[in-house]
């Protein structure tokens, strides 16, 4: 067993530098399918990541205040809002609350707002509701009262996030469906390069009983490895793209939508370990299907 094994692997690595042209042009062609699934990939992540920290909000609606509302002028209205039907609880959020709440959601960044002059954030009341079809009523009715300088609720917002998010995870799977075909048809064609080169060493291997599994060996090490060196490069450059993208413009982007992205590490070992199973399977897979028609000959 270990000298099949050790065969496959002499013999697919002699093999790939054998054709080097055509190994290139499988590698880069998975290279690029991988690219753009990586891209698809780190859009949908983050859109994802916004959509499930606006859900925190997704059954509340928030009544920001007057400043000149005190407290206590805020706790009767609170009173009004709780005895409203299909309120289920409230609560009083201050200033120095809602500024240290932004500064959890920024994590890193958070002390770029020590830098404010005074706090710009008003004070609110958090409303939870039984249902989201009550969102509306409550807020409606949150709308007549004194003291109140503007409300917010979120139902809108994450169903047009949702869409979006469902629409880029679609839009992953068809382009990746269509990039795996193209990249199993350049692979299939560079391993039957190496396949014609030795038909007739393969015919003796058969004559003498070689299993066709054995015979495949050195051409799925073939595949595997093009596939590999695919999925690190592919890796490596995402990473090197979004991490670019994040020092550009990721203050930025955390002050307009208050929250984090995701983090290149979190990015680099789940893309990585994706980005070298799909790379290894279009390896495989283009290696079979190269040599299914020679061996059931």
């Amino acid at each position: 067993m270990f000298g099949s094994i050790s065969y496959s692997l002499k013999q697919g690595i002699i093999q790939l530098f054998r054709n080097k042209g055509m190994a290139a042009a499988s590698i880069f062609s998975i290279l690029a399918m991988l690219l753009i699934l990586g891209m698809v990939f780190v859009i949908s992540v983050n859109v994802n990541m916004f959509t499930e920290v606006v859900k925190q909000d997704y059954d509340q609606v928030e009544v920001f205040l007057l400043d000149k509302t005190t407290q206590e002028e805020a706790e009767v209205l609170m009173t009004k809002l709780t005895a409203h039907e299909g309120v289920k609880a409230v609560e009083y959020r201050s200033k120095e609350k809602a500024l240290e709440i932004l500064k959890d959601r920024w994590g890193e960044s958070g002390y770029l707002l020590d830098s404010l002059g005074r706090n710009p954030l008003p004070a609110s009341i958090m409303i939870s509701v039984d249902s989201l079809d009550k969102a509306s009523e409550v807020a409606d009715f949150a709308g007549t009262l004194k003291g109140i300088d503007d409300i917010q609720f979120y139902k809108e917002t994450v169903e047009k996030l949702t869409k979006i998010t469902n629409f880029l995870q679609a839009s992953a799977v068809v382009i990746m469906a269509f990039l795996v075909f193209i990249s199993v048809i350049v692979v299939s064609n560079t391993v039957k390069l190496t396949v014609h080169a030795r038909q007739r060493e393969i015919r003796i291997m058969r004559y003498v009983g070689a299993t066709n599994w054995f015979i495949r060996g050195p051409f799925i090490v073939e595949g595997i490895v093009m596939g590999v060196i695919s999925a690190l490069l592919a890796t490596g450059f995402i990473m090197f793209i979004y991490n670019k993208l994040i020092e550009a413009v990721g203050s930025q982007i955390l002050a307009i939508v208050s929250t984090p992205l995701i983090s290149v590490e979190y990015l680099t070992i789940n893309m990585g370990i994706i980005f070298l199973a799909l790379g290894t399977a279009i390896g495989v897979w283009g290696s079979i299907v190269s040599m299914r028609r020679f061996l059931s000959a």
